[in-house]
């Protein structure tokens, strides 16, 4: 069963919210609130959506600073890596599955933009918060960031099939979002052909 992938602009910013929905059961997984998680609730409440978890994909406050706000408004629990989130009721790692009602959704950890960066992949489709984006990929110069973590975990997405749709965490690039063939053919980092010119690409190195 394919998820369906609500990707809602966060108002006055290029964030991106995320809402998936289990079609036969409504019971949704929301991913990073934003600054602004008016939208992201009123597609809850539009499409009548029992929401039971709210993901972060990293611990970036133009990600999660919603979080209280959607926790407030729904009977959903927080999840997320411990190293970027530590008062997460959920604890994602590596493997971690998560059920959205007849979906498993599996976390993949990839860091590198931050210690604790996941992202999400229910079936069809990933989730990169800000680690993968169009055309583009995160920053690995804020503290904690690792750029060699950052490109592994850039091969390591990169290695899923080709016809899998990425949704970015924000709107930086051509389209608001893809696939990862198009990712492969459209995106310098991607097209590093080893850490060493990635490091030169990503940090001027």
């Amino acid at each position: 069963m394919k998820a369906e992938i609500l990707q809602i602009p966060v108002p006055d910013s290029d964030n991106f919210s995320y809402l998936v929905i289990c079609q036969s059961t409504g019971i949704g997984l929301a991913i990073d609130p934003g600054r602004d998680p008016g939208p992201l609730l009123t597609a809850i409440r539009n499409r009548k959506v029992q929401l039971e978890i709210l993901a972060n994909t990293h611990g970036h406050q133009d990600h999660i600073a919603g979080n209280r706000k959607v926790l407030e408004n729904s009977s959903a629990i927080l999840a997320a890596h411990p190293a970027d989130v530590p008062d997460a009721d959920l604890m994602l790692d590596e493997g971690t599955r998560l059920s959205v009602g007849d979906l498993s959704v599996e976390v993949l950890h990839t860091p590198g933009h931050s210690p604790g960066s996941v992202c999400f992949h229910p079936p069809g489709a990933l989730i990169t918060g800000d680690t993968l984006f169009v055309t583009r990929c995160g920053r690995a110069d804020f503290p904690g960031s690792d750029p060699t973590a950052l490109y592994h975990s850039l091969q390591r997405l990169a290695s899923f099939p080709p016809e899998t749709q990425v949704f970015p965490g924000h709107d930086y690039g051509p389209r608001s979002h893809s696939t990862i063939a198009f990712e492969q053919q459209n995106n310098p980092y991607l097209r590093c052909p080893d850490l060493e010119s990635f490091l030169r690409l990503r940090m001027g190195a």
